[in-house]
């Protein structure tokens, strides 16, 4: 049984795995393994990443929707890629020939070479004031029967209207970044899902009235704590190299809770939040490490400090997944 069978108000997502160094037609294979691993454990959806060194999330994400038979993309959009007209017409296309539901993860940037690279130079916070009126302008053209009509300060449109029209059921779900202060700003504005890169979860405050919230963790759970960690430690081992990268990129970054993770120390202290994954430039989000009883008590108190919605790390394989979902099962029961 799934986790969010148990709890249909959790929204639980994959991670489509990066292109790394495979040939594509081995990573074509790799996604459509992993987008069918996770619909077959109870995963409403898969981010699918969007950035310089990435392929179009676009085309991966059609590769998703035909391979599977319910699971929802989760595309990473940068405002500074394409026109929200063209998400709102791919979106609308996509709902009209597949009958599937996208979700948006709306990325203003953190990595600022990739934007210099694209001739952006657009302030941190003021990238977010352009999400805003980005997500402002496809939800209109999504919504209104009638041409729309909008003059706002970074996009313009003048008597457009959205044919084919989306159905209301496939209407996107929205997911901004909520790390940083203009972050959660945004995510108030438009009303979306605000995602954040969680600290240990006794140091999460609780949620009141904040609107909807998420948490993107990376997660091994096994029966025994030092069955996770013998795991842990083989897929995630000491690189210096990584941890010199990571360094690097923190220079290049001006995104909040890449800085922030990059200064928490990893104590000689086991936990179950780890960030040594990270540390060594191998993935972007904190993990949760343990036994299932220890992760679940972890989880538990995210979801109850508020967090409904979790994006998980790229799984290795189906069976990394089962014993997520078994600690996510445990964690179902510590929630009241």
């Amino acid at each position: 049984m799934s986790a969010t069978s148990q709890d249909p108000g959790l929204e639980l997502f994959s991670t489509c795995p990066p292109p790394g160094q495979l040939e594509p037609r081995a990573y074509l294979r790799q996604v459509i393994d992993v987008a069918r691993w996770s619909e077959e454990h109870g995963c409403r959806g898969i981010l699918v990443f969007s950035d310089n060194s990435q392929l179009d999330p676009w085309l991966v994400s059609h590769v998703i929707i035909q391979s599977t038979r319910t699971l929802c993309p989760l595309v990473a959009v940068q405002p500074i890629y394409m026109h929200p007209y063209t998400v709102a017409k791919t979106l609308a296309s996509t709902g009209a020939l597949f009958g599937r539901r996208i979700y948006l993860n709306m990325v203003a940037g953190g990595f600022k070479n990739d934007l210099t690279a694209l001739a952006d130079t657009t302030p941190h916070d003021r990238r977010y004031d352009r999400l805003a009126e980005y997500v402002h302008v496809i939800r209109k053209l999504l919504e209104s029967p009638a041409a729309v009509t909008f003059e706002g300060e970074f996009y313009r449109v003048d008597k457009l209207k959205m044919t084919p029209p989306l159905a209301p059921e496939l209407f996107p779900g929205i997911f901004v970044s909520g790390s940083s202060d203009a972050g959660l700003a945004a995510a108030r504005a438009i009303g979306a899902t605000a995602i954040k890169y969680p600290k240990p979860a006794q140091e999460e405050p609780v949620l009141s009235g904040e609107g909807a919230s998420g948490i993107r963790v990376g997660i091994i759970a096994r029966r025994k704590e030092a069955d996770a960690w013998e795991v842990a430690h083989a897929r995630f081992p000491e690189d210096r190299k990584g941890q010199l990268t990571r360094q690097l990129a923190s220079k290049v970054s001006d995104s909040v809770w890449h800085k922030e993770l990059s200064a928490r120390d990893q104590t000689g202290e086991q936990s179950p939040y780890w960030l040594v994954p990270f540390q060594n430039y191998k993935t972007m989000c904190p993990y949760l490490v343990g036994s299932y009883d220890q992760v679940a008590e972890e989880l538990a108190r995210y979801l109850q400090a508020g967090h409904r919605t979790v994006i998980l790390d790229n799984p290795p394989d189906p069976e990394e997944l089962r014993h997520t979902s078994a600690a996510f099962a445990a964690a179902m029961q510590g929630v009241h």
